[in-house]
């Protein structure tokens, strides 16, 4: 932005002093001839030169950021000599270096790293987290590491990160760690905090482990057979309630014939009881039509006809 403003101030002084030297540069037989005129071409070429070669910068520090303003001569450059800044800030380049620090939550994702864990099973992780700075601590984070925020990520914080998890993967088996995924995660996360808590906060780190091809079809096996044992057990369950169903059907139906044998049983019983001979010869008085039989004697004998009578 200084360099822009460099040139700007330089077109606008050679404008102004054409204008006021305009008369007398044409009362010359030619421009070209003019002394002037030449003053101010050398005046916008040593603007341009100076523009270009000018150390100072203008930056912004933004909000949510700390800057840090680093010496770069002296016995102690860049190490004791800082000054914390904010808002716009004019420095001299060749002298001093403006660094800036986010203060508040970074996410960051890792390319693949190899892992050992408890008996010398290899496994993949690609971890990604959340970190914050903590502000009051920046200055001596750059004394020590003196470095800018994006280097810290890439070397000295992805080292503590990858170490972290590959020391608490030694520690867990390779079962343990997918049946438990979310405990050892978070110890990873108590650990990671123990190393870089003097200037670091690490919150929602995902290792996203991926076991080796042979743990992973091992893993795959068991699966499938939990879920065939639970299927059977399943199944099990469902015959043994069809059974039960079954059975208490046939209980009912049983009771349902009991009941109506007994009830015809009864039924008969009475109609017995009710049943004497006066009844017997009323029932068939009801049923007589009024004809009497035609009945034929043995060995050929007479038909008697008990229907005529005697006129």
């Amino acid at each position: 932005m200084i360099t822009s403003l460099f040139v700007i101030g330089t077109v606008l002084i050679v404008f102004l002093y054409y204008r006021a030297n305009w008369t007398s540069i044409r009362s010359s037989a030619s421009v070209f001839a003019s002394s002037k005129f030449w003053i101010g071409i050398f005046i916008l070429i040593t603007g341009f030169i100076i523009s270009s070669i000018q150390p100072f910068n203008m930056e912004r520090v933004d909000a949510g950021h700390v800057g840090i303003k680093v010496n770069l001569t002296g016995d102690n450059r860049g190490v004791s000599k800082f000054e914390y800044k904010t808002g716009w800030v004019i420095y001299n380049t060749w002298i001093s270096k403006l660094y800036e620090f986010p203060t508040f939550q970074q996410h960051i994702d890792y390319p693949e790293q190899q892992v050992i864990t408890k008996g010398g099973f290899s496994a993949t992780i690609k971890p990604s987290f959340n970190y914050s700075l903590k502000p009051g601590d920046v200055g001596d984070m750059f004394q020590n590491l003196r470095l800018g925020i994006k280097e810290i990520e890439q070397q000295w914080l992805q080292t503590a990160i990858v170490g972290t998890v590959n020391d608490v993967a030694n520690k867990w088996a390779v079962d343990d760690i997918f049946n438990q995924r979310e405990k050892f995660e978070s110890d990873i996360v108590a650990e990671a905090n123990k190393r870089v808590a003097k200037w670091f906060t690490i919150s929602q780190l995902r290792t996203n482990i991926i076991p080796p091809a042979a743990l992973q079809q091992s893993i795959e096996a068991k699966t499938k057979a939990i879920q065939e044992v639970q299927v059977a057990e399943n199944q099990r369950l469902v015959a043994i309630a069809e059974g039960d169903r079954k059975i208490a059907q046939a209980r009912a139906d049983s009771a349902a014939q009991v009941i109506a044998a007994a009830g015809e049983a009864e039924a008969i019983r009475r109609k017995q009881v009710s049943l004497n001979s006066t009844y017997i010869d009323y029932l068939k008085i009801q049923k007589w039509d009024g004809k009497l039989p035609q009945v034929q004697t043995g060995n050929g004998g007479l038909i008697l006809n008990l229907d005529k009578r005697n006129d």
